[in-house]
């Protein structure tokens, strides 16, 4: 496929990763796009993390959410979507991200999926199941990474993909998931110290824990062994989204063209370098020791790069 004159190392020195604070992952490897592309994958990102942010932000204060409330909050969210799937076409607004959809062909549903996942924290703390966890997991990472594969494989008409009979969701769902599940780990304290726990009951009951003890554990950084198991359950079931992965990025080699490649390779590679981090026996799983800083994102994303391009 043309290369379109990519070069990787131009970009690499041109990319602002300081601007980029909060969860730059997605944003870290769309930055290899096309322009255009790229402005699309932030307009997408930034719609989705206000919904998410209003409730996360909501939630930490510490204040018990009312009925009332939550049915507001429910009812701002469906005029949102509706007003993406069109109840509103006119609404100022939601002109950038509504034009975004249509130029981009992305499909609404995706962002109807993200919606759900939001509600069901609007009326929920936390999951009773693993799998709820992973149906919550569905809006919630699997949307955001269907999303970006989307974008990723549109062809330069932004009419077809570049394999046609792509099945976005079956091959976004293991980075999506397996991201996540660093994710969580990854902001296990800060999580904690905001009120938000994405640890199923399941699991931590299989080990004797309940949400308040984990929450005693971030607040103190005493971490206990049986969390530590918990750590490790979670590690596991992260393997097998890890290999699942790697299958679904050699499944798109031939069909996608340097630029979008580099981009799924990054964005795996930053998770990867977290779930590196994580040491079941002997982290305290706390959120700066776990996370790379800039000067290291920067070398992570040059290795990467130099994988794969000679410097010209």
């Amino acid at each position: 496929m043309n290369k379109n004159n990519f070069n990787p190392h131009d970009i690499f020195k041109r990319f602002s990763f300081e601007k980029l604070k909060k969860h730059p992952n997605i944003l870290i490897a769309a930055g290899f796009w096309e322009e255009e592309r790229y402005v699309a994958a932030k307009t997408c990102y930034r719609f989705m993390r206000t919904i998410d942010d209003m409730i996360d932000d909501r939630k930490a204060n510490g204040l018990v959410i009312d009925d009332c409330e939550k049915n507001l909050l429910t009812d701002q969210i469906h005029s949102w979507i509706a007003c993406l799937q069109g109840d509103n076409p006119n609404e100022s607004d939601f002109s950038e991200i509504l034009t975004t959809v249509s130029k981009f062909n992305i499909p609404p549903n995706l962002f109807v999926t993200f919606a759900k996942s939001m509600i069901y924290d609007i009326h929920n703390d936390g999951f009773p199941t693993f799998d709820s966890f992973l149906n919550y997991a569905e809006g919630a990472s699997v949307s955001p990474a269907a999303v970006f594969l989307h974008l990723c494989c549109l062809n330069n008409t932004l009419e077809a993909y570049a394999k046609p009979d792509l099945d976005l969701l079956e091959l976004a769902r293991p980075c999506a998931v397996f991201s996540y599940i660093v994710h969580i780990i990854r902001d296990f304290e800060i999580d904690q110290k905001q009120n938000l726990n994405y640890f199923s009951l399941d699991i931590l009951k299989q080990n004797n824990l309940t949400p308040e003890d984990i929450k005693k554990m971030a607040m103190t950084g005493e971490i206990k062994p049986s969390f530590r198991k918990v750590i490790k359950t979670y590690l596991d079931i992260a393997d097998t989204y890890k290999l699942k992965t790697e299958d679904a990025i050699n499944r798109l080699r031939p069909y996608l063209n340097d630029r979008y490649l580099l981009s799924l390779e990054i964005i795996f590679g930053l998770y990867l370098e977290i779930y590196k981090r994580i040491d079941p026996e002997k982290s305290n799983f706390q959120t700066a020791g776990l996370c790379p800083s800039i000067e290291e994102t920067k070398a992570l994303v040059s290795e990467i790069i130099n994988k794969r391009f000679k410097v010209a």
